[in-house]
Protein backbone atom coordinates (compact mmCIF):
# COMPACT_ATOMS: atom_id res chain seq x y z
CA UNK A 1 0.00 0.00 0.00
CA UNK A 2 1.29 3.20 -0.88
CA UNK A 3 1.75 6.28 1.25
CA UNK A 4 0.10 9.38 0.60
CA UNK A 5 1.87 12.64 0.40
CA UNK A 6 1.12 15.07 3.41
CA UNK A 7 -0.91 18.02 2.43
CA UNK A 8 1.58 20.14 3.28
CA UNK A 9 4.35 18.74 0.64
CA UNK A 10 1.75 18.86 -2.09
CA UNK A 11 1.43 23.16 -1.15
CA UNK A 12 4.64 23.49 -1.50
CA UNK A 13 5.30 22.30 -4.82
CA UNK A 14 2.26 24.36 -5.94
CA UNK A 15 3.25 27.31 -7.68
CA UNK A 16 2.39 30.69 -6.36
CA UNK A 17 -1.43 31.79 -7.33
CA UNK A 18 -0.22 34.58 -9.76
CA UNK A 19 3.09 35.19 -11.10
CA UNK A 20 5.85 36.34 -9.03
CA UNK A 21 6.97 40.26 -10.04
CA UNK A 22 8.73 42.52 -8.34
CA UNK A 23 7.92 45.69 -10.81
CA UNK A 24 4.61 46.97 -12.33
CA UNK A 25 4.76 47.17 -16.34
CA UNK A 26 4.83 51.05 -15.96
CA UNK A 27 8.03 50.12 -13.99
CA UNK A 28 7.12 50.70 -10.14
CA UNK A 29 7.56 48.64 -7.46
CA UNK A 30 4.90 46.58 -6.91
CA UNK A 31 4.46 44.40 -3.45
CA UNK A 32 7.49 42.62 -3.06
CA UNK A 33 6.69 38.48 -2.13
CA UNK A 34 7.64 37.41 0.89
CA UNK A 35 9.58 34.46 -0.32
CA UNK A 36 12.16 35.61 -2.71
CA UNK A 37 14.77 38.09 -1.85
CA UNK A 38 15.09 40.85 -3.83
CA UNK A 39 18.19 40.94 -6.20
CA UNK A 40 21.27 43.34 -5.62
CA UNK A 41 21.43 46.21 -7.52
CA UNK A 42 24.58 45.57 -9.28
CA UNK A 43 22.85 42.36 -10.22
CA UNK A 44 20.13 44.55 -11.64
CA UNK A 45 22.17 46.82 -13.85
CA UNK A 46 24.50 44.12 -15.19
CA UNK A 47 20.76 42.36 -16.15
CA UNK A 48 19.93 45.74 -17.48
CA UNK A 49 23.32 46.28 -19.92
CA UNK A 50 23.00 42.28 -20.99
CA UNK A 51 19.15 43.28 -21.93
CA UNK A 52 19.85 45.91 -24.32
CA UNK A 53 23.22 44.42 -26.20
CA UNK A 54 20.49 41.74 -26.57
CA UNK A 55 17.73 43.24 -27.81
CA UNK A 56 19.78 44.92 -30.49
CA UNK A 57 21.86 42.02 -31.48
CA UNK A 58 18.23 40.26 -32.03
CA UNK A 59 17.22 43.33 -34.11
CA UNK A 60 20.30 43.20 -36.14
CA UNK A 61 19.95 39.09 -36.86
CA UNK A 62 16.13 40.06 -37.90
CA UNK A 63 17.20 42.56 -40.44
CA UNK A 64 19.97 39.62 -41.80
CA UNK A 65 17.19 37.61 -42.17
CA UNK A 66 15.01 40.00 -43.91
CA UNK A 67 18.27 40.87 -46.47
CA UNK A 68 19.06 36.68 -46.97
CA UNK A 69 21.86 36.87 -45.18
CA UNK A 70 20.71 34.13 -42.58
CA UNK A 71 18.56 31.28 -43.81
CA UNK A 72 16.18 31.87 -40.82
CA UNK A 73 15.60 33.42 -37.44
CA UNK A 74 12.97 33.25 -34.96
CA UNK A 75 13.19 37.16 -32.91
CA UNK A 76 12.64 36.93 -29.32
CA UNK A 77 12.12 40.67 -28.99
CA UNK A 78 10.00 40.94 -25.72
CA UNK A 79 11.22 38.07 -24.01
CA UNK A 80 14.73 39.24 -22.88
CA UNK A 81 14.34 39.37 -19.58
CA UNK A 82 13.20 35.50 -19.60
CA UNK A 83 16.92 34.61 -21.59
CA UNK A 84 18.62 37.17 -19.46
CA UNK A 85 17.20 36.10 -15.95
CA UNK A 86 17.80 32.90 -16.81
CA UNK A 87 21.32 33.10 -18.13
CA UNK A 88 22.38 35.16 -15.19
CA UNK A 89 21.20 32.64 -12.44
CA UNK A 90 23.97 30.09 -14.14
CA UNK A 91 27.18 29.27 -12.73
CA UNK A 92 30.11 28.95 -14.55
CA UNK A 93 30.01 25.15 -14.56
CA UNK A 94 26.21 24.76 -14.94
CA UNK A 95 24.92 24.18 -18.50
CA UNK A 96 22.08 25.75 -20.61
CA UNK A 97 19.67 23.82 -22.79
CA UNK A 98 18.53 26.42 -25.28
CA UNK A 99 15.61 26.28 -28.23
CA UNK A 100 16.16 27.77 -31.24
CA UNK A 101 14.11 31.03 -30.16
CA UNK A 102 17.13 31.59 -27.40
CA UNK A 103 19.86 32.96 -29.55
CA UNK A 104 20.31 36.24 -26.88
CA UNK A 105 20.34 34.02 -23.79
CA UNK A 106 23.21 31.97 -25.65
CA UNK A 107 24.76 34.93 -26.36
CA UNK A 108 24.58 36.07 -22.42
CA UNK A 109 26.65 32.93 -21.65
CA UNK A 110 29.47 34.36 -23.20
CA UNK A 111 29.03 32.22 -27.19
CA UNK A 112 31.04 34.35 -29.58
CA UNK A 113 27.82 36.34 -31.46
CA UNK A 114 28.51 35.23 -35.10
CA UNK A 115 28.97 32.04 -33.92
CA UNK A 116 25.22 31.98 -32.31
CA UNK A 117 24.31 32.52 -36.04
CA UNK A 118 26.36 29.51 -37.57
CA UNK A 119 23.24 27.33 -37.09
CA UNK A 120 20.83 29.82 -38.58
CA UNK A 121 22.74 30.64 -41.78
CA UNK A 122 23.32 26.66 -42.10
CA UNK A 123 27.18 26.87 -42.38
CA UNK A 124 27.27 24.08 -39.19
CA UNK A 125 25.61 22.06 -36.71
CA UNK A 126 26.16 24.11 -34.10
CA UNK A 127 28.59 26.89 -34.82
CA UNK A 128 30.27 26.65 -31.31
CA UNK A 129 31.68 23.91 -28.90
CA UNK A 130 29.03 23.08 -26.53
CA UNK A 131 31.39 21.42 -24.24
CA UNK A 132 34.09 24.21 -24.16
CA UNK A 133 31.04 26.93 -22.98
CA UNK A 134 28.51 24.43 -21.39
CA UNK A 135 25.87 25.28 -23.93
CA UNK A 136 24.16 22.69 -25.59
CA UNK A 137 23.60 23.09 -29.55
CA UNK A 138 19.82 25.18 -29.89
CA UNK A 139 17.23 23.10 -30.35
CA UNK A 140 14.83 23.28 -33.26
CA UNK A 141 12.37 19.97 -32.45
CA UNK A 142 9.91 21.15 -30.16
CA UNK A 143 11.04 19.84 -26.24
CA UNK A 144 13.43 17.00 -27.73
CA UNK A 145 16.46 19.08 -26.02
CA UNK A 146 13.92 18.17 -22.01
CA UNK A 147 15.09 14.54 -22.04
CA UNK A 148 18.46 15.40 -23.34
CA UNK A 149 19.01 18.15 -20.14
CA UNK A 150 17.12 15.59 -17.47
CA UNK A 151 19.96 12.75 -19.14
CA UNK A 152 23.09 15.44 -18.73
CA UNK A 153 21.72 16.58 -15.02
CA UNK A 154 21.17 12.88 -13.92
CA UNK A 155 24.68 12.17 -15.10
CA UNK A 156 26.15 15.28 -13.47
CA UNK A 157 24.46 13.84 -9.82
CA UNK A 158 26.16 10.29 -10.63
CA UNK A 159 29.59 11.90 -11.04
CA UNK A 160 29.43 13.75 -8.19
CA UNK A 161 29.05 16.99 -9.91
CA UNK A 162 28.01 20.44 -8.14
CA UNK A 163 26.48 21.67 -11.39
CA UNK A 164 22.56 22.28 -12.29
CA UNK A 165 20.98 21.72 -15.95
CA UNK A 166 18.82 24.47 -16.98
CA UNK A 167 16.57 23.71 -19.87
CA UNK A 168 14.83 26.38 -21.95
CA UNK A 169 11.13 25.38 -23.77
CA UNK A 170 8.18 27.23 -25.33
CA UNK A 171 4.62 26.85 -24.37
CA UNK A 172 4.07 25.06 -27.56
CA UNK A 173 6.53 22.60 -26.03
CA UNK A 174 4.71 21.86 -23.42
CA UNK A 175 2.09 19.87 -25.43
CA UNK A 176 4.90 17.80 -26.66
CA UNK A 177 5.32 14.36 -24.93
CA UNK A 178 9.09 14.68 -24.82
CA UNK A 179 7.99 17.23 -22.00
CA UNK A 180 5.76 14.86 -19.78
CA UNK A 181 8.37 12.17 -20.52
CA UNK A 182 11.33 15.06 -19.12
CA UNK A 183 9.43 15.92 -16.09
CA UNK A 184 8.67 12.55 -15.02
CA UNK A 185 12.03 11.28 -15.74
CA UNK A 186 13.51 14.12 -13.95
CA UNK A 187 11.37 13.61 -10.85
CA UNK A 188 11.92 10.16 -10.37
CA UNK A 189 15.67 10.44 -10.62
CA UNK A 190 15.62 13.67 -9.05
CA UNK A 191 17.80 15.38 -11.47
CA UNK A 192 19.30 18.65 -10.58
CA UNK A 193 17.52 20.50 -13.61
CA UNK A 194 15.22 23.54 -14.10
CA UNK A 195 12.63 23.37 -16.93
CA UNK A 196 11.82 27.47 -17.70
CA UNK A 197 8.87 27.39 -20.00
CA UNK A 198 8.67 30.77 -21.80
CA UNK A 199 5.17 30.99 -22.40
CA UNK A 200 4.87 33.45 -25.23
CA UNK A 201 0.95 32.74 -25.79
CA UNK A 202 1.64 31.22 -29.10
CA UNK A 203 3.16 28.07 -30.84
CA UNK A 204 3.16 29.33 -34.28
CA UNK A 205 -0.61 30.73 -34.88
CA UNK A 206 -1.96 28.31 -31.75
CA UNK A 207 -3.26 30.15 -29.09
CA UNK A 208 -2.39 29.03 -25.48
CA UNK A 209 -6.10 28.38 -24.80
CA UNK A 210 -6.28 25.88 -27.57
CA UNK A 211 -2.61 24.21 -26.36
CA UNK A 212 -4.22 23.50 -22.32
CA UNK A 213 -7.20 23.94 -20.19
CA UNK A 214 -4.66 24.07 -16.70
CA UNK A 215 -5.14 27.12 -14.59
CA UNK A 216 -1.31 27.67 -16.06
CA UNK A 217 1.02 25.52 -17.43
CA UNK A 218 3.47 25.93 -13.98
CA UNK A 219 0.20 23.40 -12.60
CA UNK A 220 1.42 20.49 -14.64
CA UNK A 221 4.55 20.10 -12.42
CA UNK A 222 2.69 18.70 -9.49
CA UNK A 223 1.65 15.55 -11.49
CA UNK A 224 5.31 14.56 -11.57
CA UNK A 225 6.34 15.31 -8.35
CA UNK A 226 8.13 18.70 -9.89
CA UNK A 227 8.17 21.72 -7.59
CA UNK A 228 6.90 24.71 -9.78
CA UNK A 229 6.67 28.55 -9.95
CA UNK A 230 5.15 30.91 -12.20
CA UNK A 231 6.42 34.93 -12.72
CA UNK A 232 6.11 37.74 -14.64
CA UNK A 233 8.06 36.94 -17.23
CA UNK A 234 8.77 40.77 -18.47
CA UNK A 235 10.16 41.15 -15.19
CA UNK A 236 13.79 40.47 -14.90
CA UNK A 237 14.04 41.02 -11.23
CA UNK A 238 11.40 38.56 -10.79
CA UNK A 239 13.27 36.42 -12.79
CA UNK A 240 16.72 36.50 -11.77
CA UNK A 241 14.94 36.13 -8.12
CA UNK A 242 13.03 33.01 -9.11
CA UNK A 243 15.38 31.05 -11.48
CA UNK A 244 18.32 31.69 -8.47
CA UNK A 245 15.98 30.37 -5.86
CA UNK A 246 15.08 27.39 -8.53
CA UNK A 247 18.57 26.42 -9.59
CA UNK A 248 19.74 26.34 -5.73
CA UNK A 249 17.19 24.16 -5.12
CA UNK A 250 18.75 21.87 -7.52
CA UNK A 251 21.77 22.24 -7.09
CA UNK A 252 21.04 21.35 -2.96
CA UNK A 253 19.72 17.85 -4.59
CA UNK A 254 16.06 18.62 -3.42
CA UNK A 255 15.20 17.66 -7.17
CA UNK A 256 14.16 19.36 -9.98
CA UNK A 257 12.05 22.55 -10.53
CA UNK A 258 9.70 23.95 -13.69
CA UNK A 259 8.87 27.72 -13.99
CA UNK A 260 6.56 29.55 -16.39
CA UNK A 261 7.32 32.32 -17.23
CA UNK A 262 4.32 35.11 -18.86
CA UNK A 263 6.05 36.97 -21.55
CA UNK A 264 4.58 37.90 -25.07
CA UNK A 265 6.28 37.13 -28.71
CA UNK A 266 6.48 40.66 -29.78
CA UNK A 267 7.93 39.97 -33.55
CA UNK A 268 6.50 37.13 -35.78
CA UNK A 269 7.21 33.23 -34.95
CA UNK A 270 10.14 34.00 -38.38
CA UNK A 271 11.00 36.11 -40.31
CA UNK A 272 8.35 34.31 -43.12
CA UNK A 273 5.40 34.65 -40.75
CA UNK A 274 2.63 36.49 -40.62
CA UNK A 275 1.36 37.16 -36.96
CA UNK A 276 -1.44 39.37 -38.57
CA UNK A 277 -3.50 36.24 -39.65
CA UNK A 278 -4.09 34.94 -35.89
CA UNK A 279 -3.40 37.92 -33.59
CA UNK A 280 -5.05 41.28 -33.49
CA UNK A 281 -2.60 44.70 -33.49
CA UNK A 282 -4.52 45.65 -30.17
CA UNK A 283 -3.18 42.49 -27.97
CA UNK A 284 0.03 43.63 -29.47
CA UNK A 285 0.35 47.17 -28.16
CA UNK A 286 -0.64 45.76 -24.95
CA UNK A 287 1.68 43.83 -24.42
CA UNK A 288 4.39 46.51 -25.61
CA UNK A 289 3.50 48.91 -22.73
CA UNK A 290 5.21 45.71 -19.91
CA UNK A 291 8.23 45.97 -22.25
CA UNK A 292 11.00 44.53 -20.05
CA UNK A 293 14.22 46.76 -21.38
CA UNK A 294 11.73 50.02 -20.35
CA UNK A 295 10.68 48.88 -17.08
CA UNK A 296 14.07 47.79 -16.23
CA UNK A 297 15.31 51.00 -17.04
CA UNK A 298 12.79 53.31 -15.28
CA UNK A 299 12.78 51.29 -12.43
CA UNK A 300 16.27 51.64 -11.74
CA UNK A 301 16.20 55.43 -13.17
CA UNK A 302 13.36 55.83 -10.49
CA UNK A 303 15.62 54.50 -7.40
CA UNK A 304 18.93 56.57 -9.07
CA UNK A 305 20.64 52.96 -9.61
CA UNK A 306 21.16 53.87 -13.42
CA UNK A 307 22.47 56.72 -14.53
CA UNK A 308 22.35 58.42 -18.02
CA UNK A 309 26.20 57.40 -18.72
CA UNK A 310 25.41 53.60 -18.00
CA UNK A 311 22.31 53.91 -20.58
CA UNK A 312 24.37 55.37 -23.02
CA UNK A 313 27.22 52.87 -22.37
CA UNK A 314 25.12 49.93 -22.53
CA UNK A 315 23.80 51.40 -25.81
CA UNK A 316 26.87 52.32 -27.40
CA UNK A 317 28.17 48.24 -26.44
CA UNK A 318 24.93 46.92 -28.33
CA UNK A 319 25.53 49.29 -31.30
CA UNK A 320 29.56 47.71 -31.53
CA UNK A 321 27.79 44.30 -31.23
CA UNK A 322 25.37 45.06 -34.20
CA UNK A 323 28.43 46.52 -36.50
CA UNK A 324 30.78 43.28 -35.46
CA UNK A 325 27.79 40.67 -36.14
CA UNK A 326 27.38 42.66 -39.46
CA UNK A 327 30.96 42.72 -40.33
CA UNK A 328 31.80 39.25 -39.93
CA UNK A 329 28.61 37.41 -40.93
CA UNK A 330 29.30 37.44 -44.59
CA UNK A 331 32.82 36.57 -44.29
CA UNK A 332 33.66 33.35 -46.51
CA UNK A 333 33.91 30.16 -44.66
CA UNK A 334 36.06 27.30 -45.60
CA UNK A 335 33.99 23.98 -45.19
CA UNK A 336 36.39 20.96 -44.58
CA UNK A 337 34.05 18.53 -46.15
CA UNK A 338 36.34 15.64 -44.36
CA UNK A 339 34.61 17.40 -41.31
CA UNK A 340 31.22 15.61 -41.83
CA UNK A 341 32.58 12.36 -40.07
CA UNK A 342 33.96 13.60 -37.03
CA UNK A 343 31.00 13.55 -35.21
CA UNK A 344 29.03 10.75 -36.20
CA UNK A 345 30.35 8.89 -33.19
CA UNK A 346 32.57 9.12 -30.28
CA UNK A 347 34.39 6.42 -31.54
CA UNK A 348 34.58 5.93 -35.35
CA UNK A 349 33.13 2.55 -36.92
CA UNK A 350 35.47 0.34 -39.33
CA UNK A 351 32.57 1.39 -42.57
CA UNK A 352 32.46 5.19 -41.25
CA UNK A 353 36.46 5.44 -41.69
CA UNK A 354 36.33 3.50 -44.90
CA UNK A 355 33.56 5.99 -46.31
CA UNK A 356 36.08 8.71 -44.84
CA UNK A 357 39.56 7.16 -46.53
CA UNK A 358 37.03 6.84 -49.99
CA UNK A 359 36.17 10.98 -49.78
CA UNK A 360 40.03 11.71 -49.12
CA UNK A 361 40.96 9.97 -51.81
CA UNK A 362 38.29 11.35 -54.23
CA UNK A 363 39.43 15.04 -53.34
CA UNK A 364 43.11 13.90 -53.63
CA UNK A 365 41.93 13.08 -57.30
CA UNK A 366 40.45 16.43 -58.14
CA UNK A 367 43.60 18.30 -56.54
CA UNK A 368 45.72 16.50 -58.74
Amino acid sequence: MSATPAPQTVQIMLPAPAPIRFVTESGKAAEAPADYPAPPAELLREAYRRMVVGRRYDEQATALAKQGRLAVYPSSRGQEACQIGAALALREHDWLVPTYRDSVAVHARGVDPVQVLTLLRGDWHCGYDPAAIRVAPQCTPLATQLLHATGMADGMRRKGEDGVVLALVGDGGTSEGDFHEALNLAAVFRAPVVFLVQNNQYAISVPLARQTAAPTLAYKGIGYGVHAEQVDGNDVTAVLAVMTAAVEHARRGDGPVLVEAHTYRVEPHTDSDDPSRYREEEETRRWAAADPVRRLETYLRDREMLTEGDVETARAEAEAVAADVRERIDLDQTPDPLALFDHVYAEPTPQLLEQRDQLAAEMKERED
